[in-house]
C-alpha cells in the first residue's frame, strides 16, 4: 500500500487460524488492469469473471495503487489496448482475500465474479511515449 500502510485485519475466532488474509478494515479502492475488449464484454454482461490467467489461477487478481504499475510493466508491457479499473473493496465483501505474492507482498484476490456495481470508475490504460503506462494519479 501507498506510504508503508499495512492492510489492518480484525481477527476472530472463526479466522484466527487462516493462512489467508481476509479484507481489511481501512476503506480503499483497488485496480484491475484487463484488456479492453474483456472488459466492454463484462460491462455488457454486469460482471467481469475474469481474463483468462484469472480463471487459471481460480480467483480475480487486482493491484494496490503502489503495485498496479510494476504489475503493468511485468504482464502488460507494451500493451495499448488495456483498460484500468478502480474497484471499492467495500463492495467484494469477504470474497476478497489478501494473499502473498511477489516478493511477499500481499495482493488482492477475488474470489468470486466482480459485480459492475463495486467499480468506481474505469478507462483506457494509454502508453507513454516511454512505453510505460500511464497511470496518472490513483487513490490509495
Amino acid at each position: 500500500m501507498d506510504g508503508g500502510v499495512v492492510p489492518r485485519v480484525a481477527v476472530t475466532a472463526d479466522n484466527a487460524g487462516d493462512a489467508l488474509l481476509r479484507r481489511p478494515q481501512l476503506r480503499m479502492i483497488v485496480y484491475k488492469i484487463v484488456a479492453t475488449e474483456e472488459w466492454a464484454e463484462a460491462e455488457a454482461a454486469g460482471a467481469f469473471t475474469g481474463a483468462s490467467v484469472d480463471r487459471a489461477d481460480g480467483f480475480i487478481h487486482f493491484s494496490t495503487a503502489k503495485q498496479a504499475p510494476e504489475t503493468a510493466a511485468k504482464w502488460f508491457a507494451g500493451r495499448g489496448d488495456l483498460t484500468l479499473a478502480a474497484v471499492n473493496t467495500e463492495a467484494l465483501g469477504d470474497d476478497l482475500r489478501w494473499e502473498p505474492s511477489r516478493g511477499g507482498a500481499l495482493f488482492p484476490h477475488l474470489y468470486a465474479a466482480l459485480p459492475m456495481s463495486a467499480v468506481v470508475w474505469s478507462r483506457p490504460l494509454p502508453l507513454g511515449s516511454d512505453g510505460g503506462h500511464v497511470f496518472g494519479i490513483l487513490q490509495p
